[in-house]
């Protein structure tokens, strides 16, 4: 029986810690976004990137990525995106807020593995919850943007650590998410990552400030329709926070809830 679900994952930001003066430097945030359809639906994908390619005059194999558009480009395609039949979960990390950096700067990555875990925990819950019997066997596809210098056997590696150590307090549905299926394609090479890479960079903007001091939080709030949802509730799960800023927590909350 196939899968139920295509959950594409790409991140914004970086995981350095060297941090300037006015925001300069690391980011101080990084993203993790997943964008999640059933798998019947994965042609919506297709169709979106293609209409945007359209509105935007672009040609019809033109790779989307975000940051290479400007606002008035950026705005009809996170409009677009907030209307699809998908879900979106994010992963939001304050890196300065993490207390004991070190422990993610002794391995290449690490910081990234514990962002995905965060991130299948909430994915896992999501395509569980919400699994059709007469809809496949209720797995999740896995399909990360490569990144080019990363092991993704690595990744496998990890999360079947994760699963066979039973002390460890890990939430994800092996039920749903098996590190079997876990793979890596190039960010052209599919509108599911394009667009996962829109939602990942529409969440980074409205955390991370500009050279001026300032968020920008409108892709967000056009995404917002869609982000995952627990009895009425974002937070914890369709975006879970590491960050130790409160008011900031709220901020955004609030930008998504209106």
């Amino acid at each position: 029986m196939t899968s139920s679900y295509r959950v594409y994952i790409d991140e914004s930001g970086d995981e350095g810690f060297t941090f300037l003066a006015n925001d300069q430097g690391s980011s101080r945030w990084l993203v993790l976004s997943a964008l999640v359809l059933r798998r019947e639906n994965d042609l919506l994908a297709v169709q979106l990137a293609r209409q945007v390619r359209e509105l935007l005059k672009k040609p019809p194999k033109h790779p989307l990525h975000f940051r290479d558009l400007k606002h008035e480009q950026r705005v009809p395609l996170a409009r677009l995106i907030g209307q699809v039949q998908a879900r979106t979960v994010s992963v939001l990390i304050h890196k300065p807020s993490i207390p004991e950096p070190e422990n993610f700067q002794q391995q290449k990555y690490s910081l990234y593995r514990y962002a995905c875990r965060l991130l299948l925990e909430r994915v896992s819950w999501l395509c569980r919850d919400h699994h059709k019997a007469e809809h496949g066997n209720g797995r999740a596809e896995l399909i990360f943007s490569n990144r080019s210098a990363m092991s993704y056997d690595d990744l496998r590696n990890y999360l079947q650590q994760l699963k066979d150590d039973a002390a460890k307090e890990v939430r994800i549905d092996w039920n749903v998410v098996a590190p079997i299926q876990v793979s890596a394609v190039n960010h052209d090479q599919l509108a599911g990552l394009q667009l996962a890479d829109a939602v990942a960079t529409s969440v980074f903007y409205a955390v991370h400030k500009n050279q001026y001091g300032e968020v920008e939080d409108r892709y967000l709030r056009l995404i917002a329709p869609i982000i995952y949802r627990r009895e009425g509730k974002i937070e914890g799960y369709g975006m879970k926070f590491w960050c130790e800023d409160k008011a900031e927590i709220a901020r955004v909350l609030q930008v998504v809830e209106k």
